[in-house]
């Protein structure tokens, strides 16, 4: 079968390229659908990695969240038309201890590894998730981003204690706004509470039981852990505020912010009050697959997601691409969504 991949070759360059996928091989050939734009894909975009990473990485196809629909199953365990989710990553290896997301030996599509922006994808059969058409494609498009936050939620149960009568959320981003949902849906008799700088963002998290400026937290405050969903420098400032004064003694400070630059840490007072600070990045298909389930149990998770979605751009050429990342890095912290007629 003849393909296209839709590649980056340079900061603002993109060029068509032509490629073929064996039908006979035991992969899934998947006509993506609906593909969700990154803060990681507007990196590479811009050039705002350093020029070592480009050089190391380009070309490219960039976007790891995606939907897309089964073009061809080898082994008839998909059926034609189905709609699906990607898993874009992909582990070679396993671990008893190391999870496969964590695996140095993991490739993960859009990072040195051709992403989603194809016409059609080949698929490995246990990176496939089928999406129920129930949910709405828009939204289905970005369940990576969403797994990443069902992931480190399922690790926090793991690791912080059992006194969890109030949690916080750092950040009224698109990473806190879907953290602080799914972390509600699955502790719904944990208070919730909301720090953030944006306050007209911060009023749509109707589901917190509490909303603080980040510039004006009352002294009486505090949670007994803490998701740090900030990221870039002002992730340090995050953290800080929460280990020293907010957060209890004992407590568990979930890392999901990323940032290019190291930043400080209050490692005095981490040692004072016997803190936990765990990271976490990208997701397992257990975790895709678990999170389709619990948009089938919560139909309203999904539909509270909406609101995170800026743009919906519809791709009919390169062009069209070219302006679905304008549009997504003028549009704040909303999700671009571009639907992929290609």
């Amino acid at each position: 079968m003849e393909n296209t991949i839709y590649s980056l070759v340079a900061p603002k360059t993109i060029e068509a390229k032509k490629s073929v996928i064996n039908e006979e091989d035991d992969v899934v050939i998947i006509k993506p659908t609906h593909l969700s734009i990154c803060h990681a894909d507007q990196r590479y975009y811009q050039g705002s990695r350093p020029p070592e990473v480009l050089a190391k990485k380009l070309p490219m196809a960039l976007i790891h969240e995606a939907i897309g629909n089964v073009v061809h199953d080898s082994k008839g365990e998909f059926k034609e038309g189905q709609r699906v989710a990607m898993v874009p990553n992909t582990p070679f290896e396993e671990d008893v201890v190391v999870a496969e997301n964590y695996l140095r030996s993991s490739k993960f599509r859009a990072s040195g590894f051709d992403g989603f922006m194809q016409e059609y994808v080949a698929m490995r059969r246990d990176r496939v998730i089928p999406v129920p058409e129930s949910i709405d494609p828009d939204v289905a498009a970005f369940t990576e981003l969403c797994s990443v936050s069902y992931h480190v939620i399922d690790r926090f149960d793991k690791i912080a204690h059992s006194r969890r009568d109030i949690v916080g959320v750092w950040g009224e981003g698109n990473v806190g706004c879907i953290t602080a949902l799914l972390f509600k849906k699955r502790f719904p008799d944990t208070k919730l509470y909301i720090f953030g700088v944006v306050e007209e963002k911060m009023k749509e998290f109707t589901f917190a039981d509490e909303v603080f400026s980040v510039s004006n937290i009352p002294e009486d405050v505090h949670v007994d852990h803490a998701f740090e969903c900030v990221g870039s420098k002002p992730s340090g400032t995050a953290i800080n505020q929460m280990i020293d004064p907010v957060i209890n003694p004992e407590g568990t400070i979930a890392l999901m912010g990323v940032s290019e630059d190291p930043v400080p840490i209050n490692t005095r007072m981490v040692l004072e009050k016997g803190l936990r600070l765990f990271g976490s990045s990208r997701s397992s298909n257990e975790n895709f697959r678990d999170l389709v389930a619990l948009y089938e149990k919560y139909p309203d998770v999904p539909e509270l997601l909406k609101i995170i979605i800026g743009d919906v751009v519809e791709i009919n050429s390169i062009d069209d691409m070219h302006t679905a990342f304008e549009k997504d890095i003028n549009n704040g912290s909303r999700k671009t969504v571009m639907h992929w007629n290609l």
